[in-house]
């Protein structure tokens, strides 16, 4: 199995965790989003794998998968344990949504490529920038905190071990600290943030441990990859 990854990216680092979280081997196939030029996925042999030139792309035997979430569900379709899914449809449907509201609702809005349309298109200054990026992700922050204040959110989002949800809330606070978003006021999402941070497949798909790390590149400089 190949991912096609890119270190930072928020979308890679969700697939990162739910393949640590499977216990599944693969291979990292790193794709620069930052090299010169407008990155490495933009190459016509990335293309040919996924037009949308976004990250991640996960090649499973033959069959070539884009998208974050279809291929974190791919996963636990064809790798049924640990599930990361409950077994009920009102369960699966409270965790796609908690997933959706980061990865479809804040996460676009912070991408790379918009970060660029910003910087390069508009020429909106940097603190201008990272005051749009807090901006969205505390909007959607509020309205996460709120859905997890409830009887079904337990150490992670739903229940006691790591989901589908997790593996999007964890990139996505990962970028709100970096760009210094006060955690303060979301005390579910920090709480499952610091519980899930500290288990193994967490850790080991942290940006700052991957093989494709720019370490000449200070972190807070890097803007979360699309896909």
């Amino acid at each position: 199995m190949n991912s096609i990854l890119f270190f930072n990216s928020s979308a890679a680092y969700r697939v990162r965790i739910a393949l640590g979280l499977k216990g599944l081997d693969y291979r990292i196939v790193p794709v620069d989003l930052l090299k010169k030029g407008g990155g490495e996925q933009r190459d016509a042999a990335y293309l040919d794998r996924n037009p949308a030139g976004l990250v991640p792309v996960l090649v499973d035997d033959r069959h070539v998968l884009t998208q974050s979430l279809a291929i974190i569900e791919y996963l636990d379709e064809v790798y049924r344990t640990p599930p990361l899914l409950p077994p009920d449809p009102v369960g699966r449907a409270r965790v796609r949504a908690l997933a959706l509201s980061i990865a479809a609702d804040i996460h676009p809005l912070n991408n790379l490529r918009v970060l660029r349309r910003l910087a390069h298109d508009l020429q909106i200054e940097k603190p201008a920038r990272d005051d749009w990026y807090r901006h969205w992700v505390m909007v959607g922050f509020q309205a996460l905190e709120a859905h997890l204040r409830s009887s079904d959110t337990g150490r992670c989002c739903h229940g006691d071990d790591p989901g589908l949800a997790d593996c999007c809330l964890i990139p996505q606070v990962h970028n709100a600290r970096r760009l210094q978003v006060d955690m303060a006021a979301y005390p579910n999402i920090e709480r499952i943030a610091v519980y899930c941070g500290d288990l193994p497949a967490f850790r080991a798909a942290h940006p700052d441990v991957q093989p494709d790390a720019h370490p000449q590149v200070k972190r807070q400089d890097v803007r979360p990859g699309a896909g």
